[in-house]
C-alpha cells in the first residue's frame, strides 16, 4: 500500500497530520509500496479529536464501488472487495463506537456481531470503548430474525433503531432477544438526524455506517454525513446494480474535500470529508 494524497513532498496540514509518516520526514515510508501495519491504518483513519473525546458525533460511511458505479454484485458488496479493503474495513470497525446498518443490508450480508480484536484491545480500552463496536440495525418494521447471533450473543448489546410507530409485537420480540430498541423517529421510519443524536446520547460519538445504499442516501439527504471512506475497485460489472447511495436526492450537490488517498494493487482507498 502507498499513499498518493497528501503527496509526500507537501508540508503537513491539519487534514494530513493523521496520516502515518505525514510531512517531509516520513514521506518515503508513507509513499513506498509496502504493507501497512494495523497501527498505521488506525492512525490514517483516526476520528477527529472532538468525536474521539466524545464531544460531538462524527458519522463516517465505508462503501465500495466498481469503476462503473456498482456498489454490489449479485446483491452483495463482498465480491468487489480485496484483502487490503478488508483490512481497512476491520480497522474502521475497530475505531468505531457503533456500526449503523440498514435492515436489508444486515439480511443480505448476513451480519454477525462485531468481534473483539486483540490487536485493538489496548487502544479501545485507552479510548474508553468497549471490546467491540455495537451493531445498530435501522428498521421501520423490525422484520428481522431475532434468533440470530447478532441479537442473541453479541460482545456488545445490539441496538435496533426504529420509529415510534414500529409494531409493538416486534419491539417486544427484539427486547426479548436482548436487543436495545432506540426510537429515532415519530412515525414508522427513522429520522437520520435524530438517529445520530440518539446514538450520541448513548455515548456513541464515533459512528460508522456500512450502508446499504438506501440508508446512506438518507444520511446524505439529511445532511448528517461527515465523511465518506470509498474503495474504488478496478472492476467493471455493467448490469443494474445500485450505486453506493440511493433514495431522495439533494437540491444542490454537496461537495466534500479529499482528505487522503491510498492505493494497493489497483484499488483506491479514498477518504472525503465535509468542508
Amino acid at each position: 500500500m502507498r499513499r498518493l494524497f497528501p503527496v509526500p513532498d507537501q508540508p503537513a496540514s491539519p487534514a494530513s497530520t493523521e496520516e502515518p509518516g505525514a510531512g517531509a520526514a516520513g514521506a518515503t515510508g508513507a509513499s513506498r509500496d509496502r504493507e501497512w501495519s494495523l497501527a498505521e491504518l488506525a492512525a490514517a483513519y483516526a476520528y477527529p479529536e472532538d468525536a474521539h473525546a466524545g464531544r460531538v458525533p462524527w458519522l463516517r460511511a465505508n462503501m465500495v464501488s466498481t469503476l462503473d458505479g456498482a456498489a454490489q454484485h449479485d446483491g452483495r458488496s463482498q465480491p468487489l472487495s480485496c484483502a487490503a479493503d478488508m483490512r481497512i474495513f476491520g480497522t474502521l470497525r475497530a475505531l468505531a463506537d457503533v456500526v449503523v446498518v440498514g435492515a436489508e443490508t444486515a439480511r443480505r450480508e448476513e451480519y454477525r456481531p462485531a468481534r473483539a480484536r486483540r490487536e485493538f484491545a489496548a487502544a479501545r480500552a485507552a479510548a474508553g470503548q468497549g471490546p467491540a463496536p455495537a451493531i445498530a440495525v435501522v428498521s421501520a418494521g423490525l422484520d428481522l430474525d431475532f434468533s440470530l447471533p447478532l441479537f442473541t450473543s453479541p460482545a456488545v448489546r445490539t441496538l435496533v433503531l426504529t420509529g415510534a410507530a414500529a409494531p409493538a409485537g416486534r419491539v417486544a420480540a427484539a427486547e426479548r432477544a436482548g436487543a436495545a430498541v432506540v426510537v429515532a423517529g415519530d412515525g414508522g421510519g427513522v429520522d437520520p438526524a435524530r438517529a445520530v443524536r440518539a446514538l450520541a446520547g448513548l455515548g456513541h460519538t464515533r459512528l460508522l455506517t456500512e450502508g446499504g445504499p438506501r440508508l446512506l442516501g438518507q444520511f446524505v439527504a439529511a445532511g448528517v454525513l461527515d465523511e465518506l471512506c470509498l474503495t474504488l475497485a478496478p472492476m467493471l460489472t455493467a448490469g443494474d446494480a445500485q450505486r453506493i447511495a440511493g433514495g431522495p436526492s439533494v437540491e444542490v450537490p454537496r461537495r466534500f474535500a479529499l482528505a487522503s488517498l491510498l492505493e494497493e494493487d489497483g484499488f483506491l482507498f479514498s477518504r472525503y470529508r465535509r468542508p
